[in-house]
């Protein structure tokens, strides 16, 4: 169950960017989101501004497979937005639109994401905040399925696809990490009514909560898809470069 998971015997060094980036991230998605509730579609576009302005600027600090990753969770990202809220109908922002804060809302969600999987009290306790997320969501999403009004059978569908990529998955760490920022932000967006998600799947069919319990498993594929499409990517880029280095030399 715990294969991926780092060994609990040693002791790990604390870097306190991580923190930084982490304490960051979880107090401007309140703030955003909140702001956002009755904001003005000028503001909402000031709100993006200023996201991309705090994404390149702690990008500035990590190395080149990151940023790539966050460039990657960010398209992916932001064509699943467009996809799932304004073509499909799962969930719906107040404008029905996409706010131009996601885009990059979505890369310091996924930066967060890693930060808080390498830092220093992630890797010492992975196993028990492991278990500590798997009772709260597996809760949460039982909870959904018997005493909810609305009910959440999607959301206890995601669960048990959460429970994959925690234990399956070959970086549960970030996978973890993602449960409390995104947790946090669906949450919060949801209360303020910044976004809505619709009664019945549109897919599925079933009944689905404001937000799922389980909705960290759709972070989770953002962030599987950023981790493992980063490497093709520079191998890519390192053969282009080769290639115009040696034919326009």
């Amino acid at each position: 169950m715990f294969r991926y998971f780092p060994p609990q015997q040693n002791l790990h060094p604390h870097n306190k960017r991580d923190y930084y980036i982490a304490a960051f991230t979880f107090f401007c998605v309140a703030v955003c989101l909140i702001t956002d509730s009755d904001a003005s579609l000028e503001k909402q576009n000031a709100l993006g501004v200023a996201g991309w302005v705090f994404l390149i600027g702690w990008l500035l600090g990590e190395n080149k497979e990151i940023r790539v990753q966050v460039l990657i969770a960010v398209m992916f990202a932001t064509v699943g937005e467009h996809f799932a809220s304004p073509f499909m109908g799962g969930y719906t922002y107040r404008f029905h639109n996409v706010p131009a804060y996601v885009p990059a809302g979505h890369g310091m969600v996924y930066l967060t994401a890693v930060a808080l999987g390498r830092s220093g009290f992630f890797v010492r306790y992975a196993r028990e905040i492991a278990l500590f997320v798997v009772a709260v969501c597996g809760a949460w999403s039982l909870w959904g399925i018997t005493f909810a009004t609305q009910g959440d059978w999607v959301g206890a569908l995601l669960f048990v696809v959460f429970l994959f990529y925690l234990f399956k998955g070959k970086s549960p760490l970030v996978y973890l990490a993602a449960f409390f920022i995104t947790t946090w932000l669906e949450l919060i967006g949801t209360a303020v009514g910044t976004w809505q998600w619709a009664a019945i799947d549109p897919v599925l069919g079933l009944p689905q909560g404001n937000p799922p319990s389980g909705v960290a498993a759709w972070y989770c594929l953002v962030d599987a898809v950023a981790m493992g499409g980063s490497a093709p990517v520079l191998r890519a880029a390192k053969k282009t470069r080769h290639f115009l280095s040696k034919n326009l030399a």
